[in-house]
Parts: structure tokens; C-alpha cells; sequence
């Protein structure tokens, strides 16, 4: 198995996996009120304080005089709250919700930096056999639906400049092959969508479009994860269409606020 390719542990550790979500939410966002930590993270507020007390102690989050938790200073990339990625995220959680609403599937907001790409934001369905949230993770930006989405806007010499050889003497097998990758980007250019199948994860399909800037320039890509036993290939134009919808209402939003 490719060692790009992230995969959800057998037993997972629950406590362990709501204190780094908790600890995305901050970095991401910059601060947080113990009632909006446990309504995030669906648990009694006892749990909660007791998983932000440990973050506290280790320094991954602190507390001011408001009562109100921070990222610490172990997080050294928090974001603030007027941050590009935090107004992007604080606008597009709403339409993530309705596309849940819609669509009954995990939807994300994903951001790509070089050769990487990061879910900035994800909300779960409703369903018992559904994607978890991503939210915080990172993954290579080819292995993605948002990051291929956001790749497909680049010109030859820009791509080639993302995945430059020399970057990746030491990073043996994570470099995609150029010529392949290229192809599937122009695919995607044509479509105005990607499609990807246990590209990032086994057994989930992801659906996605880009949303972009005034100028047109991609911004971020908005996708839908789905387990594949439950993914359906004739769906296909109903979904896109339903998140191009979100794409253009987010776009027009940001737009506003600007």
C-alpha cells in the first residue's frame, strides 16, 4: 500500500481523536467556547473541559480571562480570526450544512499550499455508515479531490514547478507521475469536476468543484465524501449540480464580504 494513502485506524481512541480535533478547530479558527467545542464535537461539556484542561496543560491551548480557549504555543501556525483561511471557513460552514441537508453525504472546504492540500473545514452526515470529518487534515494535494481541483487551474510550467524533482530526493514515492497526473487534470478542466475513488482513503469516493475568486482564480475546492458501497455512478450529474449551486452561492457571498 502507498504510503500516501491515509487510512482510518482499526480501533480508533476517542478521546485521543476529540482532543486533536479540538485542537484543529483552534488552530484553524482561533478561539472557541467550551460550549462551541462540545456542540462541535457532540459530547457533555464535562468531557469537553476535561479534553481542553489536558490541551492547556501541554501547551496546545491556553485559556484567557474571558473564559474563552486559544491556540497555544505548541500551534505555532494558529490562524486569526480575520485570517483569509478563517473568513473562507466562517463563510463556508453554512453551505456545507445545507449540502449535508441535500445530499446526506460529509461535505468539505479544502485549500491547497504547494503540493499539499488542507480540509480547512468538514461537517458529517447524518447517516451511522458515513465519512468522518477531515477537518485539519492534510493530505497531498494529488491524492484529493480539492487539490486535484485546484491543480487542474495550473498551466504546465506552474505544475511542473509544484512537483519539481529535487524536492523529492528525500521523500521516496510521494512524487505522482507528471505525465498521468496531467491528463486526469485536463479531464477535470473539461468537466468543470473531479471524481476520485480511494485515492486519499479506501473505500471513499469524493465528488468535487472548485469555488472561485472574483478574477476567476480557483479559491478552494467544496466536495462531498462518500463510502463507496453507497456511491452511485448515476447520481453523478445530480450531485454536481447541487454543489456547483453551493460553489456559485459561497462565491457570491465571498464576493460580498469583500
Amino acid at each position: 500500500m502507498s504510503k500516501e494513502l491515509k487510512k482510518s485506524p482499526p480501533y480508533t481512541i476517542t478521546s485521543v481523536d476529540n482532543a486533536l480535533r479540538i485542537a484543529a478547530m483552534l488552530q484553524l479558527e482561533g478561539s472557541l467556547t467550551l460550549s462551541e467545542v462540545a456542540e462541535r464535537l457532540g459530547v457533555a461539556r464535562s468531557t469537553a473541559h476535561r479534553l481542553l484542561a489536558m490541551l492547556v496543560y501541554r501547551d496546545f491551548a491556553e485559556q484567557d480571562e474571558s473564559r474563552t480557549y486559544r491556540a497555544g504555543a505548541v500551534l505555532e501556525l494558529a490562524a486569526h480570526s480575520q485570517s483569509e483561511t478563517s473568513r473562507l471557513r466562517a463563510a463556508g460552514l453554512p453551505h456545507l450544512h445545507r449540502l449535508v441537508t441535500s445530499l446526506d453525504e460529509s461535505a468539505n472546504l479544502i485549500v491547497r499550499t504547494g503540493d499539499t492540500a488542507r480540509f480547512i473545514a468538514s461537517v458529517e452526515s447524518h447517516q451511522s455508515l458515513r465519512v468522518s470529518s477531515r477537518e485539519g487534515m492534510v493530505f497531498p494535494a494529488h491524492r484529493v479531490t480539492g487539490g486535484l481541483l485546484m491543480l487542474a487551474e495550473l498551466d504546465d510550467e506552474e505544475l511542473e514547478s509544484v512537483y519539481a524533482e529535487a524536492r523529492y530526493v528525500d521523500r521516496a514515492g510521494e512524487r505522482p507521475h507528471l505525465p498521468r497526473l496531467k491528463r486526469e487534470l485536463a479531464a477535470i478542466r473539461r468537466n468543470g469536476f473531479a471524481v476520485n475513488q480511494d485515492r486519499s482513503e479506501r473505500g471513499v469516493v469524493a465528488v468535487g468543484v472548485p469555488i472561485r475568486n472574483g478574477e476567476g482564480a480557483p479559491h478552494a475546492g467544496l466536495s462531498i465524501s462518500i463510502p463507496s458501497v453507497r456511491y452511485d455512478a448515476q447520481a453523478l450529474p445530480r450531485i454536481v449540480s447541487t454543489l456547483t449551486y453551493a460553489a456559485r452561492a459561497l462565491e457570491a457571498e465571498l464576493e460580498d464580504r469583500a
